[in-house]
């Protein structure tokens, strides 16, 4: 067994349905329902023109500067899919460019998440195939390996499981285990419907801001009584 250079088999992958109904949710109400205790951390910054990006994980992990199994993982990725790389996230050298991109379009990819670098910068931005990437470097990479493929990995201590439900918007990107799908989305969905409720009472000026008052005064904040 050739640990840390070897391809797995993806055993589950996030059904269809959880990444249709969560490709309608904000990043950020999905992370509120769960707890906002997770994400990729804020340096994973959408690198392409516009929109956003839902689909099942198929996990890279890569020695920094080096994209070897990356090029494998476009090589298998089937359409849907969302590459997401852990290269250590270094910024030495770029694991992910132009030539890549039009490959993974051509695969039917559905979004590329790199903790790591990429390069041709200006033609990933004129591109609605999400990317996220956490910099951009001139410099290219190294294709020698080692790696996994389908192997758990860890961004900015965001657990991934190659198969479980990757998103990403302005806001970042955020994992969601498989199991965990149909109580995190219905709970988005729920937390969305009340924000645009809230949203027409703002508009409206009937939005209750009493709560702030009694927040402060049960932290025993000092001020004036109006």
């Amino acid at each position: 067994m050739a640990v840390g250079f070897r391809i797995l088999s993806r055993k589950r992958v996030v059904a269809g349905e959880w990444v249709e109904r969560a490709r309608a949710l904000p990043v950020a109400n999905i992370s509120d329902v769960m707890s906002r205790m997770a994400a990729g951390g804020a340096t994973l910054r959408p690198m392409h023109a516009a929109g956003g990006m839902a689909g099942p994980a198929l996990t890279v992990k890569t020695r920094p500067g080096d994209n070897l199994m990356v090029h494998k993982a476009l090589d298998i990725a089937v359409a849907g899919d969302v590459i997401v790389v852990d290269a250590g996230g270094d910024l030495s050298n770029a694991i992910f460019g132009e030539m890549m991109l039009a490959q993974a379009a051509r695969r039917g990819v559905a979004g590329i998440v790199i903790h790591g670098a990429i390069r041709d910068a200006a033609a990933i931005r004129a591109n609605p195939l999400p990317v996220f990437a956490a910099g951009v470097t001139h410099r290219g990479p190294y294709k020698d390996g080692p790696g996994e493929i389908n192997g758990p990995i860890a961004i900015g201590g965001m657990a991934i499981q190659s198969g479980d439900l990757v998103l990403g918007d302005d806001d970042g990107v955020l994992a969601v285990a498989i199991d965990d799908c149909r109580a995190v989305i219905e709970a988005a969905e729920a937390k969305q419907a009340a924000e645009t409720k809230q949203m027409a009472a703002i508009e409206a000026g009937t939005l209750d801001r009493s709560w702030v008052d009694a927040s402060l005064r049960r932290l025993g904040c000092e001020m004036p009584e109006v």
